[in-house]
């Protein structure tokens, strides 16, 4: 299907405690415990899963510990409100952004904060290995551990294996307490071996079978039987920029002058070859010298358990999207060393440290529950410095529907759930003739195969597939942007003070309307590498299209958006908005599919299916903002409302 929005493995997997913020607060705050005198605990840091009935005992002092200490700054408060201000359009410091330098000055770490925490944690017997405006990352035994972070380490069951934890809340002496804002890798699940640090190659070359729709609805399947009582188109080939520049009302804009970044894991080899190729294909405009970098880590880790080559497709499927819609944005790839939390925080502070862009689009995160609150504190921190500085962040919100199918448990995915980022949903697509946009529903998808007589489709419509992540956090207040708008039944949901509720706005997605990517990839055999090309979707697509779209809103605007979601959820309810239903044209939709049973070509046969949409999961897109689509997509006007009077 190539619905591949990447997976970030956590550096410690728990269940979720619930986060102490009110809305658009800032992750945890140390708490004074009455049992802890002289030090201050760190909320969270104690996963839910170090019971006592798992508890195997405690952890050999002499085992080895790396761990991050993240640094609050010196006005954690200060960041959360300033961050708040100058994206409201209400605020009187709206668009009053700060440069990377001051923002530093204003809220980071001092360096007498960052010299007490270092002399804390060497005194303790931890070797400090790194300093960051971000953290202090420090390595040492369990013994050192335990007296630096006033826990005992304890190795505790956890499924079928075990792993170490501690065995109560981490803590920090009462004097560091303004100065610490969270430590993480203090558990140890799962473990990241590393690997080799040479890259592997392609995957396998994927195509895709036919036969195709140029355009929605140019090909009917009249062989094959009908469904909702007609027949069926075949699935696009894959729309191209045109299609979809004119889908979401691009204009003339090309998103000249604004710097787009795309953060994933690794990097492909062969991104500039590919993206060139791509863009002289399909009538994109020819990349220029200079338009398109990387910033790549030295070395790369954890190529194996993280799947390292296909985050290659990730990217490029990322950088040809945004240069398909915004052809004259710069474009800047931020890879990290590894899909692990810590890696990618890394790749985001990257960004925000040295101001690489003012838009940054992420197609990668992981299901709420394994997010504990002390890495939702780390990476909301980057968020709002992100935010001061006139930086907007935008992620997909998954391709599992309510995830139920997938985790058991109905929720969201994070990073896409904090307060502070914009979360992409994802639509079905069809723009027919002429590049006219006739429709969008809400993307999931049921899929029946063809019977063996050929004659109907199997236990039609079949089941459920894949479709766009949204729902009600159950960690994450409501934030004030989403008051009024986002209806009670879904912001009340899992508390009755209200939730966060995932996403704010959505895009194309559904891979059985997708877009059309080009990639260098391997032969079956492994033995050559050729560029080709396939349909491609899921909310990895939806995210990097609507950063484009913003690429284009800001040139109108012709000054950063920064964290766009009042801007967005102040649009709500006007035109420049597709409402976007599951049932658009009011009656059932689908699409017939054709693909080759191995993948690649018709050596192992053929397989045909029907595909269903609007079909996500328990999720439904409705009138009005719904937990699918957000607000909507972008319709003709989205892209001048931007546009300073």
């Amino acid at each position: 299907m190539r619905s591949n929005r990447a997976k970030v493995r956590a550096v410690s997997v728990a269940a979720t405690l619930p986060m102490l913020a009110g809305a658009l607060a800032l992750g945890i705050p140390a708490a004074h415990a009455a049992d802890h005198p002289l030090r201050d605990l760190l909320a969270g840091t104690r996963p839910a899963w170090a019971t006592a009935k798992a508890d195997k005992g405690a952890t050999s002092d002499g085992a080895r510990v790396s761990a991050r200490v993240y640094l609050a700054g010196k006005d954690a408060a200060g960041l959360a409100a300033y961050a708040k201000a100058v994206s409201d359009p209400d605020s009187a410091s709206y668009g009053k952004y700060l440069t990377a330098k001051q923002a530093q000055a204003r809220f980071g770490a001092t360096r007498a904060q960052v010299a007490a925490v270092k002399s804390w944690l060497t005194a303790a017997g931890l070797k400090v290995t790194g300093v960051t405006r971000h953290y202090v990352s420090v390595t040492g035994d369990v013994a050192a551990a335990e007296k630096a972070f006033g826990t005992q380490l304890h190795n505790f069951a956890k499924g079928s294996k075990t792993y170490r934890a501690p065995a109560s809340t981490a803590s920090v002496p009462q004097g560091l307490a303004d100065a610490v804002l969270t430590v993480t890798g203090l558990d140890s699940a799962p473990h990241m071996a590393t690997h080799d640090d040479e890259l592997p190659p392609p995957d396998t070359v994927f195509r895709n079978a036919g036969p195709f729709s140029s355009y929605y609805g140019t090909k009917t399947a009249s062989t094959l039987p009908s469904a909702y009582g007609t027949k069926i188109p075949y699935a696009v080939k894959g729309y191209t920029g045109k299609q979809l520049r004119a889908a979401y009302g691009a204009g003339t804009r090309t998103g000249k002058g604004v710097r787009v970044a795309i953060t994933d894991a690794y990097a492909s080899p062969t991104i500039a070859y590919d993206a060139g190729t791509y863009a002289k294909r399909n009538g994109d405009a020819a990349w220029k010298t200079g338009q398109l970098h990387q910033s790549l880590p030295a070395t790369y880790t954890n190529t194996e358990d993280c799947g390292a080559s296909g985050w290659y497709g990730e990217e490029t499927l990322d950088v040809e999207a945004v240069h398909a819609v915004a052809p004259a944005a710069d474009v800047t790839y931020v890879g990290a060393a590894s899909c692990t939390d810590g890696d990618l925080l890394d790749a985001l502070g990257k960004v925000v440290d040295n101001h690489l862009a003012d838009i940054v689009s992420n197609s990668w995160g992981e299901v709420e529950a394994v997010q504990t609150p002390d890495l939702a504190a780390a990476y909301d921190q980057v968020f709002q410095l992100g935010a001061v500085e006139g930086i907007g962040f935008y992620f997909s919100s998954g391709d599992d529907g309510d995830e139920v199918a997938s985790s058991g448990t109905k929720q969201v995915d994070s990073p896409a759930n904090s307060a502070w980022v914009t979360a992409v949903g994802g639509t079905s697509l069809a723009v027919g003739k002429n590049d006219t946009y006739l429709w969008e529903t809400g993307w999931g998808t049921d899929k029946a195969v063809l019977s063996a007589d050929g004659k109907s489709w199997t236990d039609f419509p079949g089941a459920f597939t894949s479709g766009a992540g949204g729902g009600t956090s159950r960690t994450v207040a409501e934030p004030d942007y989403q008051q009024g708008v986002v209806p009670d039944a879904l912001a009340k949901a899992n508390s009755a003070n209200g939730n966060r509720v995932v996403p704010d706005i959505a895009a194309i997605a559904d891979p059985n309307t997708g877009f059309l990517v080009g990639q260098t990839q391997s032969s079956p055999d492994g033995k050559k590498q050729a560029y080709s090309e396939y349909r491609i979707g899921g909310t990895s697509l939806a995210a990097p299209t609507i950063a484009a779209v913003q690429a284009l809103a800001q040139e109108a605007r012709g000054k950063a958006i920064g964290f766009a979601n009042p801007a967005i959820y102040a649009k709500y309810g006007s035109k420049v908005y597709h409402d976007v239903t599951d049932n658009p044209t009011g009656k059932g939709l689908a699409v017939a599919r054709v693909d080759f049973v191995n993948g690649y070509d018709a050596t192992g046969g053929l397989a045909t299916s029907v595909r269903s949409l609007g079909k996500d999961s328990s999720l439904s897109a409705v009138k009005g903002y719904d937990d699918v689509t957000g607000v909507g997509t972008p319709a003709s006007g989205y892209v001048e409302s931007y546009r300073r009077r």
